[in-house]
Order: C-alpha cells, then sequence, then structure tokens
C-alpha cells in the first residue's frame, strides 16, 4: 500500500501529462496492486453480501484520465484511487460499497474514506427513498446507529419536501437528497497489513443500511 500512497502523493504534487508520461510503468505497477487490492474486497464484502458476487474490476474501478471539459481545474488526472463495489456494478444504480483512497485529500477535500449508500438518484429512486423512510424512519436510524459510519448531510434541502411527513425527530432524513454513510480512514489505518480485512469488517456494519436503501430503489426500479 505504501507504493500506492507514494505515487498518489507524487501524482497530486505534480499533475501533468509530462510526468505522468515519464511515470507510466510506475502507474502500471501501483495499479496492478490496487486492482488486486479491489478482487480481494471483493471477495471480503461478497462473504457477507452474495449480493455483489460477480463483481470484477471493470465493474467497479474508475480510469485515472480527468474529464475537465467543463471543469475549471484542468488537471488531467485523478490523484486518487477508488472502487465502488455493488450489486450489478457501478452503474446499476444500487447503493453499494465505496472506498477512496487519497493521501492528500486534493479531491472532495476529504482524504481517504469508506462510504456505503447511493448517491445522485434518480427522482423516482429518491422518491422511493423518502417512502421508506415515512414507513421506516425509526429502522434507518437504528442502522445508521450501529454502522458506526456518519449521514453525509451536506447535500440536503433546507425545508422537509412537501407530501412526506414523519415525526420532527426524523425529518432531517427526508431532507437529505441522496442516503450516503461515509467514515474517514488514516495513512496509518491503511498501511496496517490486514487493512483490507478490517475495511471488509467496516462495510459489514452498514450492510442493514444499505438493505433498507435497496430495498427502495428495487420498489422504485419495478414500479
Amino acid at each position: 500500500m505504501k507504493e500506492i500512497l507514494d505515487f498518489l502523493s507524487d501524482l497530486h504534487d505534480n499533475n501533468n501529462r509530462e510526468w505522468f508520461e515519464a511515470n507510466r510503468e510506475r502507474y502500471r505497477r501501483v495499479l496492478q496492486k490496487h486492482n488486486a487490492n479491489v478482487e480481494r474486497l471483493i471477495e471480503l464484502i461478497s462473504e457477507f453480501d452474495p449480493s455483489v458476487e460477480g463483481a470484477t474490476i471493470a465493474s467497479s474501478t474508475y480510469r485515472i484520465y480527468r474529464d475537465t471539459r467543463f471543469s475549471k481545474d484542468k488537471t488531467p488526472y485523478k490523484d486518487f484511487f477508488s472502487a465502488f463495489i455493488v450489486r450489478g456494478g457501478k452503474r446499476s444504480g444500487y447503493g453499494g460499497y465505496y472506498l477512496h483512497i487519497s493521501p492528500k485529500g486534493h479531491t472532495w477535500g476529504e482524504g481517504s474514506f469508506l462510504a456505503a449508500g447511493n448517491v445522485c438518484p434518480e427522482p423516482e429512486v429518491l422518491r422511493s427513498m423518502r417512502e421508506e423512510i415515512e414507513d421506516h424512519a425509526e429502522e434507518m436510524v437504528e442502522n445508521i446507529a450501529r454502522s458506526g459510519f456518519s449521514l453525509t448531510t451536506d447535500n440536503s434541502l433546507k425545508r422537509t419536501p412537501r407530501g412526506f411527513s414523519v415525526a420532527p425527530e426524523y425529518e432531517y432524513l427526508l431532507r437529505q437528497r441522496e442516503l450516503c454513510l461515509s467514515r474517514p480512514i488514516t495513512l496509518e489505518w491503511l498501511l496496517q497489513p490486514d487493512w483490507l480485512e478490517q475495511t471488509a469488517e467496516l462495510f459489514s456494519r452498514c450492510k442493514p443500511f444499505l438493505d433498507q436503501v435497496n430495498r427502495a430503489i428495487e420498489y422504485a426500479k419495478f414500479l
């Protein structure tokens, strides 16, 4: 893992095509190591969540090249490695398990972290999630608490959306535009020899929350 972290740190400081081309072989080596880590993480997650069985590197990882067409930031490469391990692959629309490795925290300003849930849902999916909250808000709160992760609330409405009603203590759930949990991880934590096993154990605590989220998504998909 240290080789991966060192490469990403250097890429952050030298995010240009000339440096990348001069270090392309180094990139290939660390990418191979990252892919091996993702394959192992898929195996570990499959042990407690069989829905991700069949996930592959292609269905779970992303290209390092940035799409700069509509961004003020014209740096050509992502300075992080990530993986989204989820039923049906990263474009399925289901909630899943996300790993983000970024030593200097350039992208999103968060550094390395784990996440579990669904982001940028389609309108019909978001509506189904809110209906799930109306019917089972207490269950969702309990599932979030048991996970040991925090609900991401930076993309929330200021007011409870019309047409939905829950007890006042649960209204913050209805105001979310997405349902996702996150947990920061340190570089020291990533350097532990059993960090993959520890990651899978942390993700296993999120499964009840994900089951609830995906229940709502499944309902929306078959309306």
